[in-house]
């Protein structure tokens, strides 16, 4: 058609015509607006571990904790969970350990989070009571064996469609994420990382190896001051 209106009129209103029609399909309802930026991710507010000079008294299965540091309930890079009341965070009196505890624990979460930085956050379990000693059955669920003298923590495995809750079984965990974050916590020095026996996960033998009731967590044990 405007091959037509070319033939038939002269140069300067077909111009016209032309600027008519490009005003037109100019209107609102054919303005482009430009993306708006993502938003950014709203931080998570970051307690700061109280740190101080503390002291692992006796074996994880039998010993106290002196001068202990309260875990924060909450971190930019983990959460804390309570495994008796099923819900976040882990009661205070639960999440007590060795200064040298709290911070390598916050070391390997930042780390795991610099390195996978669209996962979830880490959730952290039980550590000691403020005071060390038993953490048995009187304490809810099926109780600790050990983490008597601040040197033990659980960590849950990353779940596959990255819920902030436990796995509640193998099928949901994330095991090249649960992997990586046992070989940090190898890496750190640990003396021991108990994994559960179904989850396939594994490490140097003389440090990681299975344990009953850990298939939703691992649990990480430094050595004490006098084996380092």
């Amino acid at each position: 058609m405007l091959r037509d209106v070319a033939v038939r009129m002269p140069l300067v209103p077909l111009v016209l015509l032309l600027a008519f029609a490009l005003t037109a399909c100019s209107g609102a309802s054919w303005r482009v607006t430009p993306p708006k930026a993502a938003a950014p991710r709203p931080s998570v507010r970051s307690p700061r571990a109280k740190l101080r000079p503390s002291r692992a008294v006796g074996l994880p299965w039998t010993g106290r904790l002196v001068g202990g540091v309260q875990l924060p309930p909450r971190g930019r890079h983990y959460f804390t969970w309570d495994p008796v009341l099923h819900r976040s965070p882990d009661r205070g009196w639960r999440r007590w350990g060795t200064d040298r505890l709290v911070t390598t624990v916050l070391r390997v979460v930042g780390t795991y989070a610099d390195a996978h930085p669209s996962s979830s956050r880490v959730g952290i379990g039980d550590l000691s009571r403020p005071d060390g000693g038993e953490f048995g059955r009187r304490f809810g669920g099926i109780g600790h064996a050990s983490h008597q003298n601040g040197l033990d923590v659980d960590v849950f495995y990353p779940r596959r469609d990255g819920s902030e809750r436990p796995p509640e079984r193998v099928g949901q965990i994330d095991q090249r994420l649960s992997q990586d974050l046992v070989d940090r916590f190898v890496a750190a020095g640990a003396a021991r990382v108990f994994v559960g026996p179904h989850t396939g996960l594994g490490g140097p033998p003389e440090i990681v190896q299975p344990l009953a009731h850990h298939d939703n967590h691992l649990h990480f044990r430094l050595p004490s001051a006098r084996s380092r």
